[in-house]
């Protein structure tokens, strides 16, 4: 009665577990109360009185305990790796320690060693052992102190009491009210907001993405670290208390809100709208949670948690469909990109970098989707327009190297039909080239990249990319080389040199016109590659030089002997060759006509 609040201002003002002493006193008076209020008459009935207003009291204490010491933990603490596991020093004889007498025995030791509740948590303390199994199970987890050793103890003397009185409803929901809050506080800490499922897809990609990025570093440390700490915490509490499974009622209660917001991001991420830009934090969010699954179901392993082990393994098994799904439409989305103007000058598509730097992106995510995707790609049956794959030129490849080639094909493809939409014949050649070496040497550039595709196919492509040049150089330079023949040069029956001067000046005329109109446009066009620019150059000289050399040596005579011969014979081989080494640097006719000036 002296510490009954309604009663005594003094009762108001102070607690009882700040005096080792006036602990032992109160909770000695509470047991020899509990031990009359089964006794007849009168007696129970003051007894009974008495127990209700100790509970009211040791529910306050309870309370105070827990906030006091309920702030939140250091986000530095939380982040790093090395944290310590719990400091408290379990006997494992004292698990079947459940007599009164032993109990008392237990307390009273307390009181000799702390002198005080402002222990700093280092004494050893005798208690029950506990399901800390799982922390010896799973290396990753982190279990911290959360509560000073001292103020576990009592506690659960607290606890042991409410409970064998009738007051398990009210000891749980204070400790459940009280710890929720404090995981809450750690959740901010963490950057872990409280988002609907409606709110995270409401929110645009580039914030989506932060979100990711810092959603899986947090839910390591509150997997690892907060839920499993907690849990310890309850077992260290609760177990001794002797009611059936105390201590997983107030783990849930204290848990079960903050894990259901942590886990409503990622499956808020698993059912949104698919996009191809999605697809690398989805196999984030997939390996994250794969890798914290054993944690999550060793933390999570009671009965009464099995929705939260359900709830992961089901936005596991959602993140590898959408995966999977947005894999699909990406393939869907290169073979039907529509875009049909050219690009200026036959260089590199946008489609076909955006194309071959998402493939690279996804062989770096290959041991992932290596056990994600299991089937080959195959072509639409209502899709006429799409190409044809042969599996037996790459028949020992695994399904995710088939998806990744199957992609190049249909790039491959859309790229031949945007190829069309040039009107010169040569630049669609140069277009298809340029895209396709630009292929190649994405390829080679990566090492998980090329090991998937191998060697067999790269040849092929590489075959396919010389096969383009080829094709370029006859489309742009055949009817130059074709003014460079003798055919229709000779006169017939002439006693003379037999050469037509007229025919010959008209050859001229026709060369010079025709190289100073392929200078002209080609100078225009771009191989961005220089080294497959320098020798597409030197493959053009190797016929081009040889060929005016040679003809220039046959009749420049002829040229010579008449008038004007610089109306003719306009351009040297040296010069030649000069202006041959301006081709595909995407200049203007402007910058053409100052380069020129400055030379």
């Amino acid at each position: 009665m002296k510490w009954d609040a309604t009663a005594s201002e003094e009762a108001r003002e102070k607690m009882i577990f700040t005096d080792p002493q006036e602990v032992k006193l109160y909770l000695h008076a509470v047991d020899e109360i509990q031990r009359h209020v089964s006794s007849p008459g009168e007696l129970e009935s003051r007894a009974s009185s008495a127990i209700q207003i100790a509970m009211a009291r040791l529910e306050d204490e309870f309370r105070n305990i827990l906030v006091s010491h309920s702030s939140p933990i250091n986000s530095d603490s939380l982040m790093s790796s090395s944290s310590s596991s719990s400091h408290l020093e379990v006997d494992e004889d004292a698990s079947n320690n459940n007599n009164e007498e032993d109990d008392q025995e237990e307390e009273t030791d307390l009181l000799k060693r702390t002198g005080s509740s402002s222990s700093s948590g280092s004494a050893t303390v005798r208690l029950p052992t506990g399901r800390g199994s799982y922390s010896r199970s799973t290396s990753s987890i982190r279990e911290i102190e959360l509560i000073p050793i001292d103020a576990v103890v009592y506690l659960s003397w607290i606890a042991r009491r409410m409970v064998s009185a009738g007051y398990l409803r009210e000891c749980i929901q204070v400790y459940g009210s009280v710890r929720k809050s404090a995981v809450d506080s750690s959740f901010r800490r963490l950057g872990i907001e409280k988002l609907s499922i409606g709110d995270v897809q409401r929110l645009n990609w580039e914030a989506l993405e932060q979100k990711i990025r810092r959603w899986i570093r947090a839910a390591k440390v509150c997997v690892r670290v907060v839920f499993a700490s907690e849990k310890l915490l309850c077992e260290h509490v609760f177990e001794s208390v002797g009611a059936v499974n105390i201590h997983e009622a107030c783990f849930m209660e204290t848990v079960k809100g903050p894990a259901i917001q942590l886990f409503n991001f990622a499956e808020a991420i698993s059912i949104s709208r698919r996009s191809p830009e999605k697809l690398f934090k989805i196999l984030d969010l997939h390996d994250a949670l794969i890798e914290l699954l054993p944690d999550i179901e060793s933390v999570f392993d009671l009965k009464s948690s099995d929705s939260i082990r359900v709830q992961a393994a089901e936005i596991l098994s959602r993140l590898a469909e959408a995966a999977r799904g947005i894999l699909s439409e990406f393939e869907n989305a290169v073979l039907r990109e529509p875009s049909r103007v050219p690009v200026p000058g036959g260089t590199i598509h946008p489609l076909t970098r955006y194309v071959m730097n998402y493939i690279s992106l996804i062989s770096e995510y290959r041991p992932t989707l290596v056990d994600l995707i299991m089937s080959k790609p195959s072509r639409n049956a209502t899709d006429t327009n799409a190409p044809e794959m042969d599996f037996s030129e790459v028949d020992n490849k695994g399904p995710l190297a088939l998806h990744l080639i199957w992609i190049i094909l249909i790039l491959q493809f859309n790229l031949e039909g945007k190829s069309k939409y040039y009107r010169d014949a040569a630049l669609s050649h140069l277009f298809v080239m340029n895209n396709v070496h630009y292929i190649v040497q994405k390829i080679k550039g990566s090492a998980e990249l090329r090991e998937m595709i191998g060697d067999l196919y790269l040849r092929k492509l590489t075959g396919k990319f010389r096969q383009a040049a080829t094709y370029y150089q006859r489309a742009a330079w055949v009817k130059v080389l074709y003014c460079l023949r003798d055919e229709g040069l000779r006169t017939k029956g002439s006693f003379a040199s037999g050469v037509s001067r007229s025919a010959l000046r008209e050859r001229f005329k026709s060369f010079n016109a025709l190289f100073e109109e392929v200078h002209r446009v080609q100078s225009q066009w771009l191989v961005p590659d220089s080294q497959l620019r320098e020798e597409l150059k030197i493959s053009i000289l190797e016929k081009l030089s040889p060929a005016y050399r040679s003809f220039l040596g046959r009749f420049r005579s002829h040229i010579e002997s008449g008038k004007h011969p610089e109306n003719y014979i306009k351009i040297t081989v040296e010069e030649l060759e000069t202006e041959v080494l301006d081709l595909f640097e995407g200049l203007t006719a402007t910058q053409q006509h100052q380069r020129r000036r400055s030379e």
